[in-house]
């Protein structure tokens, strides 16, 4: 890939606050529905004047945030991490008035955690698992009793107070890192396909110029001759005094110039129409390798089929530049040679690659494909993001291509599409979507 596209990561580490509100209302709410039916339904003592200040405390920032904030804004990651710090110490104390590690809601406060690793950089995500497993320490030492039945004494044996820790310790860091690993997956995965996309529109812009360039030369066809009539009139009239002859007749020198442009343009572009939109195979592949013949490497190509029945299909920018970016590749690896083999049947189309460089490591060559993993030993292209041939594969796969990679012993890719699929009346290749 000759220049990487960057996507910038800030904008999905910002969590969205009305998404923060919704679940602090939800905790408000269970919270304050767990005390009613412990202190006035089950009747257990419970310190209701702590607890009801707690809860009221949440309930009334999360009110200030719902009335100060929109509800399109989203948090910084300093600003998300005070929130779930917030959180993370209401809850703690609400424990640690009612029975610390001892009262069956304890495992509840890996919850601001697992949000953070799922939303926030890693830095204030440790901050805070940090914190979370010391108030799970300061939980076993509560002195609070577990709200329980009058005539009956809870007593939790020490051991069984080291288990618990031991279990919400270890399930919080669990699964803190686990949603870290999917989130920070999907979220590469997502601004990989957008780098897709936006590399996908740049080649249709591109391959859509002559179309436009056509339509210009015909609507400005019209104007630009009314100009010339004019300059023509203007020199007769004009031509004779010193003060404007210059000018008129550059002017009309001008308009010539511009009519003589847009007649070449509506020439290219009426003959080579046909030849724009209609592909064959053939000229397919002496596009895509066209490019990079000047580099000192030997670029062979290969055909096994009679050009008589190859295929013709509409030009598609994907399959264009995917096979570039292979081809582009295997020309920066190669040592002295690339390969190009082009085969078809009545019921298939085969281009392989192959070239005679080191070819892929083994750890590299199980993940072909995933964002962000350079495709060989060493990664000297613009920009290094392993973005290319992940670009690449994404665009030719969408156009019904299935690619096989492999090393014999250099480098070697297949890329085969059904044969129905390449030729030109089948819209689906050509528009996807």
């Amino acid at each position: 890939m000759t220049a990487e596209t960057q996507v910038p990561h800030q904008s999905s580490r910002r969590l969205r606050l009305q998404t923060l509100v919704w679940l602090r209302w939800l905790a408000v709410g269970g919270q304050a529905v767990t005390v009613i039916i412990v202190a006035f339904w089950l009747q257990f003592p419970l310190p209701l004047l702590a607890a009801g200040l707690l809860i009221g405390s949440l309930a009334a920032a999360n009110f200030y945030l719902a009335v100060r904030y929109p509800a399109t804004h989203r948090l910084e990651p300093p600003a998300a991490f005070a929130l779930l710090g917030f959180d993370l110490v209401q809850l703690s104390a609400l424990l640690f008035i009612t029975g610390g590690l001892a009262n069956p809601f304890a495992p509840l406060v890996c919850v601001p955690v697992i949000i953070s690793f799922a939303s926030q950089p890693i830095r204030y995500s440790m901050i805070l698992l940090v914190a979370a497993i010391a108030a799970t320490t300061a939980l076993a030492f509560s002195p609070f009793s577990l709200p329980w039945y009058s005539d009956r004494a809870v007593s939790v044996h020490v051991v069984m107070l080291l288990g618990v820790w031991c279990a919400i310790a270890s399930t919080t860091a669990f699964a803190a890192f686990y949603v870290h690993r999917v989130s920070s997956e999907a979220r590469q995965l997502g601004d990989a396909l957008t780098a897709t996309e936006l590399v996908l529109q740049r080649e249709q812009h591109l391959s859509q110029l002559d179309g436009l360039a056509a339509a210009a030369a015909h609507e400005l066809g019209t104007p630009l001759a009314t100009i010339s009539v004019v300059a023509k009139e203007m020199e007769r009239e004009l031509g004779g005094d010193e003060r404007f002859r210059e000018d008129v007749q550059l002017l009309r020198s001008q308009s010539e110039r511009c009519r003589d442009i847009l007649r070449r343009l509506t020439t290219l572009s009426s003959g080579d129409e046909a030849h724009m939109r209609l592909l064959p195979l053939s000229s397919l592949i002496e596009e895509v390798m066209a490019p990079h013949r000047e580099f000192g490497i030997k670029l062979e190509l290969v055909e096994k089929s009679e050009r008589a029945g190859e295929p013709v299909g509409l030009r598609n920018p994907g399959i264009l530049y995917g096979l570039g970016n292979l081809i582009e590749n295997a020309v920066d690896y190669a040592r002295e040679k690339v390969t190009v083999t082009v085969e078809h049947t009545p019921h298939e189309v085969v281009v392989v690659i192959e070239d005679d460089g080191e070819g892929y490591t083994p750890d590299i060559l199980t993940r072909i494909g995933e964002p962000y993993v350079t495709s060989r030993q060493r990664d000297d292209t613009a920009g290094g993001l392993g973005l290319g041939l992940f670009i690449a594969k994404t665009l030719l796969e969408r156009s019904g291509a299935r690619l096989t990679f492999a090393n014999q012993p250099g480098a070697r890719i297949r890329v085969a599409w059904p044969r129905a699929l390449m030729e030109a009346g089948n819209k689906t290749l050509y528009h996807p979507g």
